[in-house]
Order: C-alpha cells, then sequence, then structure tokens
C-alpha cells in the first residue's frame, strides 16, 4: 500500500501556526521517501499519519506558547548518549534517581499542552490516553515491549520531541525510507535542537530543576549542534561492542516495521542500520575532537559499568565534580534490586538473519574498536 498522506493533508490547519518553516525541508524528504521507499500497511499509514499530525500540533502549540515571552536558558542539561541497545537506558534510569535531575516524561512529550500540574486531574487524564495508546500500538507490535519497555510515565528519548522538527531517526525505525536516511546522516540539526530547547523552557515555566538529564543514541552525530544550543552541557557517552548493538538494533527495527508494513525486509533493515551507524560513530569521534574538552565528557565501559554500576556512577559524579549524596546511593541500589526480571528478558536475535556476519560489522566498526578495545 502507498503512503497515502500529502503534505497539504499534514499540515491542514497548522501553516501559519508553525513558527519557521525549517520543518518542511524534512517533511517533504520523509514524505516522498515514505511515498516511494516504505510499503506501509493500513496500520503504518495510520500510525505514521497519527505521528506527524500529533507532533506537529504540539509544535503549534509551543510556538504560541513561546510568543511574547522572555524565556531564560534552561538549566544545563547531563546527556547520556551511546550506540542504541548499549546500556544508555540503565545508565539513565540509574542517575534518574537523582532527585536534583529532571526528564521530561512520555506523555509530557505526547500530550504537553496546555500544561498542567503534576498529579492533577488533567494530568492523569492524559496519562491513560497515553497508556492506552502505547497499549494499541503494542497490538500490531507485540514484540516491542519485550525489547523497549514504554510507558506513559516513563522519561522518554530526545528522539521524540525532535519529531517536531520532522527530524529524528525515530522515522526511519517506522518504515523503509533509504532516501529519507541518507538526508538523516547529513542534515544540520540546529534547529532541531533550537525546538528541542524551547521545549524544556516551556516545561521550566512549571518547575526548574538543578539540572536536565536526557538521552538519545542519535546525540553522538551531533555534538556540535548540542553544544552549540547548550555550552553548558555535560555528556556520558557509553561504550558497547558493535555487533551486539547493531544486531539488536536491527531485531528492534524488524520487529517495528512488520507491524506497519507487510513487506519489511531483514536484509536490507541490517544493512541500513550497518550503514547508518557506523556514519553516526565515525562523526561522533570526529566531532567530540573539535568540539568537547575532557571536562565536559566522560567514556564508560558498558563491560565495566554492568560488572559494577555504582562504582561507574561514582566515577561519572567524581569526573564532573558532582555531589553524589549516601541518599541517592541508596535510591540507585534500591533500583538496581527492584529491576524485574521480566523488563530484562534477554533479546534474542541473529545477525545472520539480517545479512550480517560478526567479521563485517567489526570491519565497519575497526576504527571506535581500535579506540574502545572491542
Amino acid at each position: 500500500m502507498q503512503f497515502r498522506l500529502s503534505k497539504k493533508s499534514i499540515l491542514k490547519g497548522l501553516e501559519g501556526r508553525l513558527g519557521e518553516d525549517d520543518y518542511l525541508e524534512p517533511l517533504e524528504y520523509l514524505i516522498e521517501s515514505f511515498k516511494k521507499e516504505a510499503r506501509l500497511n493500513l496500520a503504518g499509514n495510520l500510525g505514521v499519519r497519527h505521528q506527524l499530525i500529533n507532533r506537529l500540533k504540539v509544535r503549534a502549540q509551543l510556538n504560541e506558547f513561546i510568543q511574547d515571552k522572555e524565556l531564560p536558558a534552561p538549566s544545563d542539561p547531563l546527556f547520556v548518549m551511546g550506540l542504541p541497545r548499549s546500556g544508555t537506558t540503565f545508565l539513565f534510569d540509574l542517575l534518574s534517581c537523582d532527585s536534583r535531575y529532571r526528564s521530561p516524561l512520555f506523555w509530557e512529550i505526547t500530550r504537553p499542552f496546555p500544561l498542567v500540574e503534576k498529579n492533577s486531574k488533567e494530568a492523569k487524564k492524559r496519562i491513560k490516553q497515553t497508556n492506552r495508546e502505547l497499549s494499541l500500538a503494542r497490538k500490531f507490535i507485540p514484540e516491542l515491549l519485550g525489547m523497549h519497555h514504554i510507558h506513559a510515565e516513563m522519561p522518554e528519548e530526545c528522539s521524540l520531541i525532535n519529531t517536531m522538527n520532522v527530524r529524528s531517526f525515530i522515522f526511519m525505525c517506522m518504515a523503509n525510507s533509504p532516501s529519507y536516511e541518507e538526508y538523516l546522516k547529513t542534515c544540520d540539526f540546529t534547529d532541531t535542537f533550537l525546538w528541542h530547547k524551547r521545549f524544556l523552557q516551556a516545561l521550566e515555566t512549571q518547575a526548574r530543576p538543578e539540572k536536565w538529564l536526557l538521552k538519545d543514541p542519535s546525540h553522538i552525530s551531533h555534538t556540535p549542534e548540542l553544544v552549540s544550543t547548550y555550552p553548558g552541557a555535560k555528556f556520558i557517552h557509553i561504550h558497547r561492542n558493535p555487533v551486539k548493538s547493531i544486531g539488536s538494533l536491527s531485531s528492534l527495527t524488524m520487529s517495528v516495521r512488520s507491524g506497519l508494513s507487510n513487506h519489511a525486509n531483514a536484509h536490507k533493515i541490517g544493512a541500513a542500520v550497518l550503514d547508518f551507524w557506523q556514519y553516526a560513530i565515525e562523526k561522533s569521534i570526529s566531532d567530540r575532537a573539535k568540539h568537547l574538552t575532557s571536562e565536559q565528557i566522560i567514556d564508560i565501559d558498558y563491560r565495566d559499568f554492568i560488572k559494577n554500576p555504582l562504582e561507574q556512577i561514582k566515577h561519572i559524579y567524581q569526573h564532573f565534580n558532582f555531589d553524589l549524596s549516601q541518599a541517592t546511593l541508596n535510591e540507585m541500589q534500591n533500583f538496581i534490586d527492584n529491576q524485574s526480571k521480566d523488563d530484562h528478558k534477554p533479546h534474542l536475535y541473529d545477525l545472520k538473519d539480517f545479512g550480517l556476519e560478526e567479521a563485517k560489522v567489526q570491519e565497519a566498526f575497526s576504527n571506535y574498536n581500535r579506540i574502545h578495545n572491542f
């Protein structure tokens, strides 16, 4: 089935309300790519339609909110980044135990306006609506829950915020879209992070955290734009053998695309995932040498982190001269002790199912592997 949405139908009632026109170029690339390459089924068409229209409506609401307001710069962010499926979520969850940090929750990103008080009747209503939506998504993609647990009240990645600018790797996970993926690799994300910053500023009008705690795998390839937008930002880069990351993400992408298209091709997915993230990691290596000092970033080895999570947490706080209280350490230990085994079932996949071999992946990341001894 061909992608049935046009730019006109997506923007109906929104033109003139979306602020700057930075969304137009990526929207055109996405629509053309999905029309020619995606082969979405009915669920895919409905899902993409909902995602695009919902996110642009939120952008329109945010644009209206910031008009005639002189909003202060948001609190400095702490970014967790690394290849997908490399332990970033576990690290992020542990850091979230520090009450001084704040992360946008899933429901806040999808249904933020008008802003409402935490625990209010309206907030609870939006949480219910969001969880209902997520339940529906799991019906079409039943494997999703086991691979990537999502709940309305959980912190969510910046990739969902960035869909307001239509520059997000979420879209490439949804459907075969090689031309959009090529665009996404090399386009400038300055405007994307302008809207990202505006979103944090809007949330801060209710409560300003000491620091924002943020996460997104794709941040590895956007260091210049992030540093320009957030000069006081700090970065934690967790590193895992790319063989594990590429295989796991290929499997996740296959599960998502299979729910939205009857033509998901495992070998095409494997090739696209390998190409996109090999490019991202090489760009990351180059960019950080030019734009980050050792005081701004710390590297964590996934193997060390899994072996002794709290030891690595202490290392992070010491590196950035952040205060780490015993109470926060106790909260983190409690989180580790109470993790559900069901939330961490082994994610089973075989590289060969995606036309990949370990040697090929290792060769693609040979420079990265040499640096981090993989």
